[in-house]
């Protein structure tokens, strides 16, 4: 059974989750944009709809690493299971949000096992229970695993072991972008880019293959080299690389996941809220 911390917990996860995606905008990912538009419009609501059926399972990832109290093979296993369920629960509600699940059940489970770290060093904690293989994982080979496998790519699961190396990077993006005085909205598309243009994502190799992730790459880069996102160059250069995107119908979408842990990672330590007053 969660208590009022793990829920707290949860619901920071998903006000992430849903901060990501209300960024705009967003080089070939969904954003409010879409909801202007008739073909994926009704796709940009399922998912701001289908983050919320997240909750749940992140608030029971939260009891059972609080319950365990220490990053065992026991509790990454059942964080395994819980997230499967989970994974049923949001394509009932509209699906989407696999690779933000899986980064942000991490994460929440370690902010409760270590309640007061934050930031970079929640990606620590988050590793130390990535490390243990999940016994009770079926046997057949993911898309993701099978991708990683083909191109030797870290993926979801590299990602994770090696300590989140881009949710980290996204934090001090976020970091020196706030500190130059750029405002949030920038600092996180900033953040975004930043993530863009070194993650070896999965997702494109399967639709593009490494030649399209080395353009992702190279298009990210451009714009970060132009400059941050509140400038006009960058706008400008961000422009194209987002209207390359959506001609070639490439999707970077294990970038979002990982902008999304970041800004939880960030947003941490969170306060747990008093119950109300009895009437």
């Amino acid at each position: 059974m969660s208590s009022r911390a793990d829920e707290t917990l949860a619901r920071a996860a998903v006000a992430a989750l849903t901060g990501q995606l209300a960024l705009a905008p967003k080089p070939g990912l969904p954003d409010p944009r879409d909801l202007g538009a008739r073909v994926t419009g009704e796709d940009h609501c399922s998912l701001r709809w289908s983050a919320k059926a997240l909750e749940p399972g992140l608030a029971a990832m939260a009891a059972a690493a609080r319950r365990t109290g220490a990053a065992t093979p026991e509790l990454r296993a059942e964080l395994g299971a819980i997230g499967r369920c989970t994974e049923h629960s949001v394509a009932l509600a509209g699906g989407g949000h696999r690779g933000a699940l899986w980064v942000l059940g991490l994460l929440v489970a370690a902010a409760a096992l270590e309640p007061r770290t934050g930031g970079r060093d929640l990606t620590a904690a988050a590793k130390r229970i990535a490390a243990h293989s999940d016994r009770r994982a079926p046997r057949r080979p993911s898309r993701g695993s099978s991708v990683s496998a083909k191109y030797g790519a870290a993926g979801a699961r590299g990602e994770a072991r090696a300590g989140f190396p881009h949710v980290r990077r996204a934090l001090d993006t976020l970091a020196a972008a706030r500190t130059a005085g750029v405002p949030e909205p920038y600092a996180r598309l900033d953040a975004l880019l930043t993530v863009m243009s070194t993650l070896q994502d999965t997702e494109l190799l399967y639709t593009a293959g490494p030649h399209g992730l080395r353009h992702v790459q190279a298009g990210a880069r451009g714009v970060v080299e132009a400059g941050s996102t509140s400038t006009g160059p960058g706008r400008a250069a961000l422009a194209a690389f987002d209207e390359d995107l959506h001609a070639r119908a490439w999707s970077p979408r294990g970038s979002s996941g990982l902008l999304a842990g970041a800004l939880f990672a960030d947003a941490l330590p969170v306060r747990v809220s008093s119950p109300a007053p009895a009437a």
